[in-house]
């Protein structure tokens, strides 16, 4: 199957988002507390969603041991989209990430920010009472007892500022193992890009905006549904000869630059692949 760009557009927004590093004493631990606070995106139901910038070794953390850089997004920019992101974060924050083993987080926003979040009042009150503002690693952190014998370091103000949310590629594929592996490379080359992030690393349901079920947001993408090929009138169904499989990449940055970089990277990168 020939390979061949579309010239398009994507439905990309704004959005207010935090870069933060996490890390943990360990690879299992880091992974449970990463893959808490980042799972489930659900802005489409007015909620948060998260993704992984890239992981690190202990040679790229701040506290010397292994980390991660994650984001986390809510749609909109103003006061209430502010303040939801607030509660939100906090949330991930306290029932992802503190309540495994060893973890710390770190603000790691690219830029020094003047938008940032006091997180004494969402966070640090999980020490109830007895936590406290100490300097360590050069910064401010409220450090907070728990019963596992240690303190739970979070900085004591993490950046935010406004991004941009939905960026997108379809990879249109010849099998359901070519999706894979094509939308797996796709990934791969965002993770070695900085300050953008994929939040539902390879997706396998497009959506689109209309729905005949508003209640469970949004619905399949179906002219672009390979499986309804002879159930949709040849004026509806519009996936092309050959192709058996449209996995989408979706993708977040703290830019509009970032999103083009990506998606141009992507697309060199994976254009002259089989499949």
């Amino acid at each position: 199957m020939e390979s061949v760009i579309e010239d398009t557009f994507c439905e990309a927004f704004e959005g207010v988002c935090c870069q933060l590093m996490v890390t943990a004493q360990d690879a299992e631990f880091l992974n449970r507390a990463v893959n808490a606070f980042t799972s489930l995106p659900s802005t489409v139901f007015g909620d948060a969603e998260g993704g992984i910038v890239r992981w690190l070794t202990e040679k790229d953390t701040i506290d010397r041991r292994l980390g991660a850089i994650v984001q986390l997004w809510v749609t909109g920019t103003g006061k209430k989209a502010v303040a939801k992101f607030y509660d939100k974060l906090g949330k991930r924050l306290r029932q992802g990430i503190l309540v495994v083993p060893t973890t710390a987080v770190f603000d790691y926003y690219p830029n020094k920010m003047d938008t940032k979040f006091e997180m004494m009042g969402n966070v640090g009150h999980c020490g109830d009472g007895y936590e406290e503002i100490i300097e360590k690693y050069e910064r401010k952190m409220i450090s907070i007892p728990i019963m596992m014998g240690y303190d739970f370091l979070i900085d004591s103000e993490l950046s935010y500022n406004k991004g941009v949310m939905g960026g997108n590629l379809w990879l249109f594929c010849d099998s359901i193992d070519s999706g894979i592996k094509i939308g797996r490379e796709a990934v791969k080359i965002i993770a070695e890009i900085d300050n953008v992030c994929t939040t539902f690393d390879v997706c396998s349901a497009g959506s689109k905006i209309e729905t005949n079920f508003p209640e469970i947001g949004p619905s399949t993408n179906h002219p672009y549904c390979p499986t309804l090929k002879g159930k949709l009138s040849s004026e509806v169904f519009l996936v092309p000869d050959g192709v058996a499989s449209i996995p989408e990449i979706i993708f977040n940055a703290i830019d509009i630059e970032t999103i083009k970089k990506t998606m141009s990277s992507v697309l060199e990168g994976i254009v002259n692949l089989n499949g």
